[in-house]
């Protein structure tokens, strides 16, 4: 039988356990807490883009500037889930050397900091603050080059789309093929237009400035309200050779070409 001392011993070495389990319990708590409080630099959340397999090369579309005007060039980056946040890492390195006459109004040493996406809009969040517009129009351009994204949230009032820079889009803008693209016969180009009465011109010339086909085209709206466009391009050559894509419009006072743009080829 137990005797009076040795049950209260007990009672204490239980009280003392009890404790001490508290104790380590109420620890492993606050380590719980702590951990969510942990910040990273850079945060990236992209409900509405395509999920790469780690590791896969893809072709990605930004937006630099050509006489302060939008102007698509591709990169080609290895990605796996976080596209969009990689065309705007490689827009945030600026022009490289194969960007000839393009420039870009991102302030030098911007750097990507989080980027989420969700419901069409993309915000994102920079270290460094755009200074003017045609560094907004650039960053809006490249990611809404995502079909699933309509809308960016820089900081400003309300998410921006791409009519809001108007005033930063070429009349004629290409968007497909790229600069630099090899294409083959019956290509297809696409892209948006704000021309008289919408409509433009376009030649495709060989490397020695010969015109191989030329033809007129009627985007969807114009006369100051942008439209899109759509249209092949069939041509023929005797071997592979580099050329270029011309679009302008013509003026309706003399003729004379205006709002010219160039994109180099590889004709196929």
């Amino acid at each position: 039988m137990s005797t009076p001392n040795t049950r209260a011993g007990m009672r204490s070495l239980g009280a003392l356990s009890l404790l001490v389990g508290l104790l380590l319990a109420g620890c492993g708590g606050d380590d719980d807490a702590a951990s969510p409080t942990t910040t990273q630099t850079q945060t990236v959340t992209e409900t509405d883009t395509p999920s790469l397999p780690t590791e896969t090369a893809k072709d990605l579309t930004i937006f630099l500037l050509r006489d302060g005007k939008v102007a698509p060039v591709s990169r080609t980056v290895v990605t796996g889930r976080g596209v969009g946040a990689a065309a705007l890492r490689e827009l945030l390195k600026g022009p490289t050397a194969d960007d000839q006459g393009l420039e870009t109004a991102i302030p030098s040493g911007t750097e990507l900091q989080s980027l989420a996406i969700d419901g069409g809009v993309a915000s994102v969040e920079l270290s460094k603050p755009l200074p003017q517009d045609d560094a907004l129009a650039q960053v809006v351009y490249t990611l809404t080059a995502f079909p699933t994204v309509k809308r960016v949230d820089v900081g400003a009032d309300t998410p921006l789309g791409r009519g809001a820079f108007e005033n930063e889009t070429p009349a004629i803008l290409v968007e497909t093929p790229l600069p630099g693209e090899t294409v083959q016969p019956g290509f297809a180009v696409t892209g948006t237009a704000n021309t008289f009465e919408a409509t433009f011109n376009y030649e495709l010339r060989d490397d020695t400035g010969r015109v191989l086909t030329k033809d007129f085209v009627t985007a969807t709206s114009g006369s100051g309200t942008r439209g899109t466009f759509a249209f092949k391009v069939g041509y023929a050559v005797s071997e592979p050779t580099d050329g270029k894509l011309v679009v302008f419009e013509l003026s309706a006072e003399d003729g004379s070409r205006t709002n010219e743009q160039e994109i180099p080829l590889r004709l196929e």
